[in-house]
């Protein structure tokens, strides 16, 4: 009996011992699941803090995973040479390095060491994806690559190679150096100094200690290109004002063709060259001059219905010259407006050359009358009524010019049934015709180039308006009753389903009808004066008719060709055609009277003439002329 009761403790025993074992060992796996579940979590919190990868690098990147393998490092240096050490290190399993200010967003991608994403802060799209931020870069639309040959005949590129990036803060800006190394000392560096309030920044290429791996009896190519993307409402209006802008050989600022779908140009001694959209502009500058500068401009539209997303792709290849076996160029970046105000404060660096403001006396009374007298008034008032009040401004100084016009007007119509009588009379001896003539306009007092004149006067301020405008970047994002933007077309209608009228477009903007209304009501009441001032002369053509032809012409000119112009402009012409009617009818009516005229070019009449220097000379050559075709007809 002893032995069996033992037999039973002994297997009781046991058994305790067994569920010991098995709640220890699934003790022990819960717990190992729970630090395998929390390592995994981590993993994936990790994971997504890190930047995400674009598609062109995603596949190096894994590729280059094991890079920390000396078997993979020796397999690279087959392609490499030296600079498989820059693959070798942590920086190229990384993707980007971010720098962003009030201003800007910049990420600089590690494999290339260039700018791989640059996004405006303050700025939206204006295009079909409004409400978003004003990309310059995104998706590997730029690049900016240093080509070179190495002392055993490589050809390498850096947007090939991997940077490693250090960030740092000096002075309170962000410095951003990235290193493409070769040895511990040995290396190709970027610089990138990025500024609290500053679209410009500070950019330096720099080597140390590559003579000996790098071949410097040549000079390493900078390639710099960009594919501009389209940020505002009209892809064809954002296109015209969109190209290469340089500056070259001391001082001398050129531009390639904006409207040619290639165009190329070789240029010397360049100091800026800029990547100019319509409203925001991507700017390279160089304390040391590019000896050369091959320069592209490509047309990226071709069919504006779908060719949507791009405006114009810009290459710009430049020579970097070795000193002492090393790179060293102090240079810029400039990523931002196209505003005239903000690269003018650029001292010294001439960058208000980039604006198409006109060139002679149209730039001159853009920049030191329109632009200041114009930002005097948008300070206080809203820009639809400065608009208004600048008009106003303009047609005021211009009414003496518009006075004397009209002034000369109404003289040669008051002189019109005597010329008539002279035409009549000599029909059929021209130079007597022109002779007597020009005796009458003496007597009267009358000058017939006086009504051009006023007119030819006009034109400096009708095209630097027509510059400025389109130009003006504080017009942007800027609203004025239906016109939402008045850099841009005012559309009140839509036509559907891709309709779009030759020349015309695909909406109806209301400014341009309104101008046009108005210029044609401004020449149906001027015109008239005009054809009767005018006496038609012996094989010419007749004048007024081409006039009455002009009144239905140059409206329906105005109406198709402003549709996709800034409203701003269209409402400058509008209110401006206005306030000449008005003008005009105040001269006509209260101001210049017929009769006045009249008795006064008789008082001129009865008053002793005596010709002038250019008078007599006219007087001259008229007799000698008609004395030599006197002596022809009695030959004959």
């Amino acid at each position: 009996m002893e032995e069996k009761k033992l037999d039973l403790k002994t297997i009781v025993g046991f058994g305790l011992i067994m569920l010991l074992l098995l709640w220890m060992i699934y003790n022990n796996t819960a717990e190992n699941e729970k630090a395998r579940l929390e390592k995994e979590k981590q993993e994936q919190i990790d994971k997504a803090k890190q930047p995400q990868l674009p598609e062109k690098s995603t596949a190096s990147i894994v590729k280059d995973s094991t890079l920390n393998d000396s078997v993979n490092v020796e397999k690279l240096k087959g392609s490499l040479g030296a600079f498989a050490y820059s693959a070798s290190l942590p920086s190229a399993k990384n993707n980007v390095t971010e720098l962003k200010s009030k201003l800007l967003t910049l990420k600089i991608a590690n494999k290339g060491g260039y700018i791989h994403e640059a996004v405006i802060n303050d700025f939206e799209q204006l295009s079909k994806d409004s409400g978003k931020k004003v990309e310059l870069i995104k998706n590997n639309n730029a690049n900016l690559n240093l080509q070179f040959k190495t002392q055993d005949n490589r050809i390498l590129n850096t947007k090939d190679l991997y940077f490693e990036p250090t960030l740092t803060k000096e002075n309170g800006n962000d410095v951003l150096t990235m290193r493409l190394k070769a040895g511990a000392n040995q290396f190709l560096e970027y610089r990138y100094v990025l500024k609290p309030n500053d679209y410009m920044m500070d950019f330096y290429i720099r080597s140390q200690g590559l003579s000996q791996i790098v071949d410097t009896s040549k000079p390493m190519d900078l390639e710099w290109m960009l594919k501009t993307y389209r940020n505002e409402k009209s892809v064809t209006y954002e296109n015209r004002y969109t190209k290469i802008v340089y500056e070259h050989e001391g001082g001398k600022d050129s531009s390639l063709s904006e409207g040619s779908k290639l165009d190329t140009e070789k240029a010397e001694d360049v100091t800026y060259i800029a990547f100019k959209q319509h409203f925001f502009t991507s700017i390279l500058l160089t304390e040391t001059p590019f000896k050369t500068a091959d320069l592209t401009s490509e047309n990226l539209v071709k069919d504006e219905k779908t060719d949507t997303i791009f405006t114009k792709k810009f290459i710009a290849k430049m020579p970097l010259e070795f000193k002492g076996g090393e790179l060293s160029y102090n240079m810029n970046m400039y990523y931002g407006p196209a505003n005239y105000d903000i690269l003018k404060g650029y001292e010294n660096k001439n960058l208000d050359e980039i604006m198409p403001l006109g060139w002679g006396i149209f730039g001159w009374i853009n920049r030191w009358i329109f632009i200041p007298v114009y930002g005097a008034l948008s300070g206080f008032l809203p820009h639809g009524i400065a608009i208004i009040l600048f008009t106003i401004l303009v047609r005021l100084a211009m009414s003496p010019v518009t006075y004397k016009s009209y002034v000369s007007q109404a003289k040669m119509k008051v002189l019109r049934p005597e010329i008539a009588e002279l035409n009549e009379k000599y029909k059929k001896d021209p130079m007597k015709k022109q002779q007597e003539t020009m005796k009458l306009y003496n007597s009267a007092g009358v000058n017939p180039m006086a009504g051009c004149l006023p007119a030819l006067m006009q034109i400096p301020v009708f095209y630097a308006l027509f510059q400025f405008f389109p130009s003006y970047f504080d017009l942007r994002q800027k609203s004025f009753l239906w016109a939402t933007d008045l850099s841009s077309y005012d559309s009140v209608y839509h036509f559907s389903n891709g309709f779009r009228l030759p020349f015309y477009g695909d909406h109806v903007s209301l400014f341009p009808i309104l101008a046009s209304v108005a210029i044609f009501f401004y020449m149906k009441m001027t015109t008239g004066d005009q054809s009767m001032s005018a006496p038609q002369q012996e094989g010419m053509p007749d004048m007024s008719k081409l006039m009455k032809i002009m009144i239905y012409i140059s409206p329906l000119m105005m109406l198709i060709f402003f549709n996709n112009y800034a409203s701003g402009l269209s409402l400058y012409y509008f209110i401006s055609n206005l306030i000449t009617i008005g003008i005009m009818l105040v001269i006509k009516n209260y101001i210049v009277k017929d009769d006045k005229i009249h008795a006064k070019i008789q008082a001129n009449k009865a008053k002793p003439k005596t010709q002038g220097r250019f008078q007599r000379k006219m007087q001259e050559m008229m007799e000698q002329a008609q004395e030599q075709q006197k002596s022809k007809q009695i030959k004959k």
